[in-house]
Formats: structure tokens, sequence, C-alpha cells
């Protein structure tokens, strides 16, 4: 049985509190060459419910578990199936924490996968890539063109 204590950013939560992770394909660009790399990230009730309803995604896996199990204080515990080499997504305690507040605010959606069971049959695709370091560089040629009457007062 996981403790019941509260965490130091979250006292509303407890390591009781239902949470779902996700395994997800992503990609870094390096040098020009894009490097495939596996990520734990929480998933949000809100995007659960789409997964499930068959949309395409990056997740390998969706596993229900406790936040106790994930989170050690403030520091993120690597969850039992989860390969070694896996990451953990960017900001991570921080966005578990909000997850875990979306499964309590619609509790109906910790009945899509049941606590302790993971989820393999999703939608996977990685038609359209994750790329985590993406950089957008805005140039001229981005701008709208206007038509010659946008601003005047006709």
């Amino acid at each position: 049985m996981t403790k019941t204590t509260s965490y130091p950013n979250a006292a509303d939560l407890t390591a009781d509190d239902y949470i779902v992770l996700g395994l997800a394909t992503c990609f870094v660009k390096e040098e020009g060459e894009l490097h495939q790399i596996d990520v734990i990230e929480p998933i949000p009730s809100a995007a659960l419910e789409a997964i499930l309803k068959g949309i395409p995604t990056s997740y390998k896996l969706a596993q229900a578990t406790t936040l106790g199990s994930v989170l050690d204080g403030e520091q993120p515990l690597l969850p039992e199936g989860f390969p070694e080499s896996t990451q953990f997504g960017e900001d991570f305690v921080l966005r578990v924490i909000a997850a875990a507040r979306t499964y309590k605010r619609r509790e109906v959606a910790q009945s899509l996968i049941p606590l302790g069971t993971t989820k393999t049959d999703l939608n996977y695709s990685l038609e359209r890539k994750r790329l985590l370091n993406a950089t957008r560089v805005v140039t001229k040629e981005d701008n709208v063109k206007q038509h010659a009457y946008t601003h005047k007062v006709l």
C-alpha cells in the first residue's frame, strides 16, 4: 500500500491518486539527422479519452498507476514495465501533478484504464513525428501579404 502523504506543491493530491502515463516515441534532430527516443509523459484525462477513441498517437502504451509510484516527493521514479532507456518528458513533475488533478475532477475517466493495467491497443502512428527540439525561424516570406486598402478608410 502506498503512503497517503501529500506533495509539497500539491497539498490536494496524495500518493494514492490515479494517473495515466504514456510511453511516447519522439524525435530529436542533431546535425541534420533524426534520432528516435522513448519518453514517459503523463496523459491528462481529456487526452486519454481522445486517444482511446482512436486518433493517431505517438504513444505505444498507456499505463494506469498511482502518483506515489511515479513520484517520490519531487523526484520522478521509473514505473514498472517501462524500458530503462526511457527519458522523462520536460517538466515531468509539474505535468504529472496537473494530469492527476484532471482525473480527480473527472473521475469517470479513471474507468477507461483500470488501475494497475496497461493499454497497448492504441492507434500508434509515426506519420507525424514529434520533434522535441524543433526551432521555428521566422523569415520575411512568412509575412502575410495584405490588400492595398486594408488600412484605408473607404
